[in-house]
């Protein structure tokens, strides 16, 4: 591995862990700071917080891996994130924002239910912590395999350290920087990492295809419209093979951004509710590029390989091996860095979610309610190191399926949270007793749904994605039960000045 790549990713640890150490000075004081860094969060590190911790190492490996095996037809699940994430910033971000604070100064979602409907309020939070905790320990271990095979596939058996494989070193290494800094400076160490790097992925999503397509072997536009059109002359087609269900299936990726704690806690963390639509045009504006980019990457990626006889064995690393073959050494760190930033992003706000369910859910709840500020801090440090570990003991295996329960826990949550958390914002009608079969019903529906095979065949045809019943089932649920059920004293309304 040539000293360019390593000067680049060392430097890149560096920046990582000297903002740690700058959060850590600045904002960790109470529960919080640690936990919401002072709910002082400026619009553009909020927006692409929101977004970085978002992505993860799907948008540069998981989607340009799609595009290149099949072609233009899988942007529409770009497509439905991109819409989804629109409306979550529209409709979620400023009431949560301004109810998380008006209800007695929520730091978790769970706390914020408890609150909300305080009639099911020992349901709602145990029951939602459980899920979160459960859900976040195989997600985080997701993002750690992905580290350990970008180490695998990008750096061979050059780091092979005291008899473990390079696999299990990417898979520690990523863990231990992760935890470094999310440990010692907590939330705002976390949002100002990914601050970092979704400016980092951004970049990298903008030169990796200028330089595919206009570089040396590259040809431009029309010379890889033409060469596409020789693999498949409906390469560049959107609706190439597209069926009804698949389509469905794929934008409604796009339903599960209402209900996933490790982004919407960001909107909870903004400055204020006046910022909210600032960070809004900011977070939408680096999606969009960014997604762009890694549709140009897996679509030009294709184009590149088949002009120049490149072997890409694996379709999901055509962003490794372009960035190991087209660049300099120090550029090519740069843009593992990239890659690294995805994963670590996403690790890190997953981490300090859990974390924060245990201290606040579970800790203060059960163990000590009247555990200091200092106390509480330190449990939420050691929740995230418990975490940690556990999800490396989970992704511990290389051939591990775990990157595969990826879109059932997106599906998982979505379906869980996210009708719950809109009308828990938007319904003052809506009933505690509503929001817990809304709670119970989606997951479960999820869960069956999953086990039945129905999210890969459904009734002789094409599977559906399972976010789409659970979404409905939770819906109907929390609509139906609570117009059956008593609301009296859960909504508090705006006091009028």
């Amino acid at each position: 591995m040539a000293i360019g790549v390593w000067i680049s990713l060392i430097l890149y640890f560096a920046l990582m862990l000297g903002i740690g150490f700058y959060a850590w000075r600045k904002s960790t004081a109470s529960s919080e700071e640690y936990m919401l860094g002072g709910r002082n969060l400026s619009p553009a590190v909020a927006a692409l917080s929101a977004g970085a911790s978002d992505m993860s190492g799907w948008l540069l490996l998981g989607l340009p891996g799609a595009l290149y095996a099949s072609g233009l037809v899988e942007a529409w699940i770009g497509i439905g994130l991109f819409v989804g994430a629109f409306f979550n910033w529209l409709i979620v971000a400023p009431r949560l924002r301004e109810q998380t604070e008006r209800y007695d100064n929520s730091l978790t979602i769970p706390q914020f239910l408890s609150k909300r409907f305080p009639t099911r309020a020992m349901a709602l939070r145990t029951v939602s912590a459980i899920i979160i905790v459960v859900f976040f320990a195989v997600y985080t271990a997701s993002g750690l395999v992905a580290g350990g095979k970008l180490v695998q596939s990008a750096f061979g058996e050059v780091v092979n350290i005291a008899s473990l494989s390079d696999y299990q070193v990417g898979v520690w290494g990523t863990l231990a920087v992760v935890l470094a800094y999310t440990v010692v400076g907590g939330f705002l160490a976390v949002s100002l990492t990914d601050f970092c790097q979704g400016v980092i992925m951004m970049l990298a999503l903008i030169i990796m295809p200028a330089v595919v397509l206009f570089g040396s072997g590259g040809g431009g536009f029309s010379q890889a419209s033409e060469t596409l059109a020789g693999v498949d002359p409906n390469f560049l087609s959107l609706t190439n093979g597209l069926t009804f269900f698949g389509f469905l299936s794929a934008v409604t990726w796009g339903l599960g951004y209402f209900g996933q704690p490790h982004i919407i806690v960001r909107f909870m963390a903004v400055r204020s509710v006046a910022d909210v639509p600032k960070a809004r045009n900011i977070g939408m504006t680096w999606m969009g590029i960014s997604l762009i980019g890694a549709v140009c990457v897996g679509v030009f990626g294709r184009a590149y390989a088949e002009r120049n006889g490149l072997n890409v064995e694996d379709s999901e690393t055509i962003f490794i091996v372009l960035a190991d073959l087209l660049f300099h050494p120090l550029v090519t760190g740069f843009l593992f860095a990239a890659l690294l930033a995805a994963i670590m992003s996403t690790i890190s706000s997953q981490l300090l979610v859990a974390s924060s369910s245990l201290t606040e859910d579970f800790y203060r709840l059960f163990v000590r309610r009247d555990a200091s500020e200092s106390e509480s801090v330190m449990i939420g440090r050691i929740s995230v190191l418990i975490v940690g570990l556990v999800a490396a003991f989970i992704a511990r295996d290389p051939d591990s399926e775990v990157l595969g329960l990826v879109s059932n826990a997106w599906a998982g949550f979505g379906a869980a949270f996210g009708p719950l958390i809109i009308l828990s914002l938007t319904w003052p009608r809506m009933s505690g007793t509503g929001a817990v079969a809304g709670l119970v019903s989606g997951a479960v529906t999820v869960l069956v749904w999953i086990s039945m095979g129905w999210n890969s065949s459904f009734l002789g045809g094409p599977g559906i994605y399972e976010i789409i019943p659970g979404f409905v089932v939770s819906w109907l649920a929390i609509y139906a039960v609570s117009l059956a059920t008593q609301s009296s004293g859960e909504y508090r309304a705006i006091e009028k000045a």
